[in-house]
């Protein structure tokens, strides 16, 4: 299986503080890998490190046989790398097909036809009946899907998720898990951060978990969470009262 995304020995610290910490993983082609981690463990961090919008400190990040350690987030975005946010901010005062628009025609995505792409992914993630409203008339999971498309839009090979369920109620994240597994089932691949983890485990291949910047546990989604270090840092269940 060909390896799309590559982090060898990646560092990062501001001043004393190590917020990734000998950070090495890879992640092959087609992959839907969740990460997670107690608040303040360093999930943010390393989507900024992949992304680009943070250098590392030492350490390679490869993506797609290409050496990206100090190439900014635009060329990452134009290379394949689409970021959601867990906060969406769409262009409130555009439709939904203009917001989509902007990502499929300016993204460098290349895609030949950004209208028909745009109303592809639409029909991907739910959103064909709202083409035409404006954004900011959204409810909180159209938002969620917007942002989705919108990374979408720019032709990812690999869509990194941040937190995208948070906020929403169990159906409708039940709703937004389906559209994910669509997404998953064209071939982009994902690395999902997420605290609702039964939604996490319901998509991904593949869970990383990060404490204090560093990967403790990689590997089967059930057997990291059965691991008595895992439900401690994570869940709070001391390997004591595990055992």
């Amino acid at each position: 299986m060909t390896v799309l995304l590559e982090l060898k020995g990646v560092n990062k610290s501001f001043g004393a503080l190590r917020v990734a910490q000998d950070v090495t993983f890879d992640l092959p082609e087609g992959q839907a890998l969740g990460v997670i981690g107690p608040n303040g463990a360093g999930k943010s961090t390393l989507f900024n490190l992949i992304g680009g919008a943070l250098p590392p400190s030492s350490g390679q990040i490869a993506f797609d046989g290409h050496d990206v350690t100090r190439t900014p987030a635009s060329a990452r975005c134009r290379a394949g790398v689409a970021r959601s946010f867990q906060i969406p901010h769409p262009f409130v005062g555009m439709s939904v097909f203009e917001n989509l628009l902007v990502a499929s025609s300016f993204g460098e995505s290349g895609h030949t036809d950004p209208e028909a792409a745009a109303a592809h992914i639409l029909d991907i993630t739910g959103l064909r009946h709202r083409a035409n409203r404006h954004a900011g008339s959204l409810t909180l999971l159209e938002r969620k899907r917007l942002e989705l498309s919108r990374a979408l839009a720019t032709g990812p090979k690999l869509l990194l998720l941040d937190e995208i369920a948070g906020g929403l109620t169990e159906g409708e994240c039940h709703d937004l898990v389906a559209t994910i597994k669509d997404v998953q089932s064209t071939g982009v691949s994902i690395i999902w951060i997420e605290h609702i983890v039964h939604a996490l485990m319901a998509v991904v291949d593949r869970l990383i978990v990060i404490d204090f910047g560093r990967i403790v546990a990689d590997g089967d989604p059930a057997t990291v969470m059965a691991q008595p270090e895992v439900q401690e840092i994570y869940m709070g269940i001391s390997v004591e009262d595990a055992a």
